[in-house]
């Protein structure tokens, strides 16, 4: 059955190439599978749009809109989204015209992250999912910030990336809603596979400090920042070449060359969703830490971006959150929970460098394949 599903997101506010990623293989994905996919986006009543050339959030969103033109653009999605400003700019984007009554008339509004207001033309759709993609921090807003959680309640069906949730296993605070396990999908025909470089580097995309850390019931639950410091020695132990395309004004970038990280500025990595993803095929591997929260509650949560370096048949040595109880490990993926198992994954990866590259996308095809993602949630909102 052909849906018309809605997909509510980040791009104009946030025109990151990573970002913009994640929401379009959602509309993408959706399109492929033959329904009537759109995005729509809110400016919400703060100034909330960054813009990486003036180093500004304020409420003007000219660079977000060219960004998101260029990116909508290159996937064939061109007329496929929308913009609206509540800064006094009303509606705009290619489908301006149209978009309150498309949110009126949808099947499903799919919420990514919960990041737009509750506006009155979305309240009508008979099926509204919230995509929890931050989780055990989601969960404390829900817990801590009551106008949050009203928010929250206006959906019904809830997703999260923290799979070890619904899974068992994970120790997220309960917020009180049902959540089900979901994962980026991703469209594997827009990550073509090219040979990876046996001379590159492990490389990352990263924010050292993301917003403060939270504390709940005595225990706190902390940004990549706190997760680090144990891994600070990787390069020198191994004598592999690691990079990190490195944002936060925290990140102690002179004690990181010291310890023989290559750091990049992440602007001109992420600049758009074509230099996102030429950074990530000119990589040699991936390698991460994640939250600390994620971590401490094991979560499950896997990256978006992890996903995408599979696909292009990159392996992966990131840290565990829980997600190695159900995806498959050792092969493409390794997982690791102290400095001696990432050491050793990046030896692994050294030593069996081409099977891990074609294990790598295996994995993808396996777990992330956006038909298959999508196919699952919409079956599990019925």
């Amino acid at each position: 059955m052909r849906l018309r599903v809605v997909v509510l997101g980040y791009v104009v506010r946030g025109p990151i190439g990573g970002m913009a990623w994640h929401h379009l293989q959602y509309v993408l994905g959706l399109a492929r599978l033959g329904h009537d996919a759109w995005f729509v986006e809110d400016s919400d009543d703060y100034p909330g749009c960054y813009d990486p050339s003036r180093h500004v959030v304020d409420t003007d969103p000219t660079y977000g809109l060219a960004f998101a033109a260029d990116a909508f653009g290159g996937l064939g999605l061109a007329d496929r989204w929308a913009y609206h400003d509540a800064h006094g700019g009303g509606w705009t984007g290619p489908a301006a015209s149209r978009a309150p009554e498309l949110c009126r008339s949808a099947d499903l509004v799919l919420d990514l992250s919960g990041v737009n207001p509750p506006r009155p033309w979305l309240l009508d759709a008979p099926r509204r999912a919230l995509v929890d993609t931050d989780p055990v921090f989601t969960q404390l807003r829900h817990l801590q910030d009551e106008d949050a959680r009203r928010a929250a309640a206006l959906h019904t069906h809830f997703f999260s990336f923290g799979e070890g949730i619904a899974r068992g296993g994970a120790v997220v605070p309960d917020d009180g809603f049902p959540w089900r396990p979901t994962r980026q999908p991703i469209v594997l025909d827009a990550w073509p596979v090219t040979p990876g470089p046996a001379d590159g580097r492990f490389t990352t995309v990263m924010q050292w400090d993301s917003y403060p850390a939270r504390e709940h019931a005595g225990r706190r639950y902390g940004m990549k920042s706190d997760s680090f410091a144990p891994y600070a020695d990787l390069p020198t132990r191994t004598g592999r070449a690691f990079e990190i395309a490195l944002g936060s004004e925290s990140a102690p970038r002179d004690r990181l060359r010291a310890r023989g990280w290559t750091l990049r500025d992440p602007l001109e990595v992420t600049r758009d969703p074509w230099s996102y993803r030429r950074y990530l095929r000119g990589s040699k591997a991936e390698f991460s830490v994640a939250k600390h929260g994620y971590v401490a509650a094991r979560s499950g949560w896997f990256s978006e971006r992890t996903a995408a370096y599979l696909a292009c048949g990159r392996p992966a040595l990131v840290q565990d959150t829980g997600f190695s109880a159900w995806l498959p490990d050792g092969a493409g993926l390794l997982p690791f929970s102290s400095p001696d198992e990432a050491a050793a994954g990046a030896e692994e990866i050294e030593r069996r460098y081409a099977f891990h590259c074609r294990a790598a996308r295996e994995v993808a095809e396996h777990c992330f394949d956006s038909g298959a993602v999508l196919n699952g949630l919409l079956e599990g909102i019925g």
